[in-house]
C-alpha cells in the first residue's frame, strides 16, 4: 500500500484584537506594521503612537479651531475619536468638529459617538494597506463619512504633502500643502506655509 507523507498544514498566527484600528463592513483593518508587531520585530506601542510631525499639525489645526471658530457653537475632539457609523462599521477620528447642538450631554460617555461630526480631519492613513483589498480603504472610509452625514472629510498625507478634501456633492480635490484650505467658516488653515514658518522642513517621499 502507498502511503503518501502529508506535509504539516502551517496555521495562521491569530492577529489580536488590540491591533484592530478599524472595522468597516465588519472586516477588522488593522494599525499598519501590525505584521511587525505578529513578527516580533515590533512592540504593538512602536506602531500604534502619532508620530511628532503628525502631533505637530494637529496642534495647528486645533489651534486653528480654537482661536477662529465659534467654541459656543462647536466641540473639538481628537485623540482618535471613536465613531460607530453603523451596523459593523466603527472608525477612528484624528480632529473631529461637531456642532455643539447635535452633541448633547448624554451622548458624551464611555461609548464610541454615534452622532457624525460636522468637519473630519485625518493625518495620514494609519490602516495596513499591504492587503490588495485594503486598497480602496480611503474612498471607502471618506464616502462612509459623508454618507453619515459629515459635510466634509480633509486628509493631510505627509509623505507626498499633499490634501485631499472631500464633500457632499462636489467633486474631491486634491491638491498641494502650501494652498489655504477652508476649515470652516470661512477659516482657513495652511499646513505647508505652518511648517515652514516653524522651520520644519518636510521632504516629499513620493510623487
Amino acid at each position: 500500500m502507498l502511503t503518501v507523507e502529508r506535509k504539516p498544514t502551517t496555521r495562521r498566527k491569530a492577529v489580536p484584537k488590540s491591533l484592530i484600528y478599524e472595522v468597516l463592513d465588519g472586516e477588522p483593518l488593522y494599525y499598519r506594521g501590525y505584521r511587525d508587531v505578529l513578527a516580533g520585530r515590533k512592540t504593538p506601542e512602536e506602531i500604534m503612537g502619532t508620530s511628532g510631525l503628525q502631533s505637530f499639525i494637529l496642534d495647528y489645526l486645533l489651534h486653528v479651531c480654537h482661536t477662529a471658530l465659534n467654541w459656543k457653537r462647536y466641540v473639538f475632539l481628537t485623540n482618535e475619536v471613536g465613531e460607530h457609523i453603523g451596523h459593523k462599521n466603527n472608525t477612528s477620528g484624528d480632529l473631529r468638529i461637531y456642532e455643539r447642538a447635535s452633541l448633547p450631554p448624554e451622548k458624551i460617555n464611555e461609548h464610541y459617538l454615534d452622532v457624525p461630526p460636522k468637519i473630519a480631519v485625518e493625518v495620514d492613513i494609519k490602516v495596513d494597506l499591504s492587503d490588495e483589498k485594503n486598497g480602496d480603504y480611503l474612498f471607502r472610509k471618506t464616502q462612509k463619512l459623508l454618507d453619515w452625514g459629515t459635510e466634509k472629510v480633509i486628509w493631510i498625507f505627509t509623505s507626498t504633502r499633499k490634501v485631499t478634501v472631500a464633500e457632499r456633492g462636489k467633486d474631491w480635490i486634491t491638491m498641494d500643502w502650501h494652498r489655504d484650505i477652508e476649515l470652516l467658516d470661512g477659516h482657513h488653515f495652511n499646513v505647508g506655509a505652518y511648517l515652514d514658518a516653524e522651520g520644519v522642513n518636510v521632504q516629499p517621499t513620493s510623487a
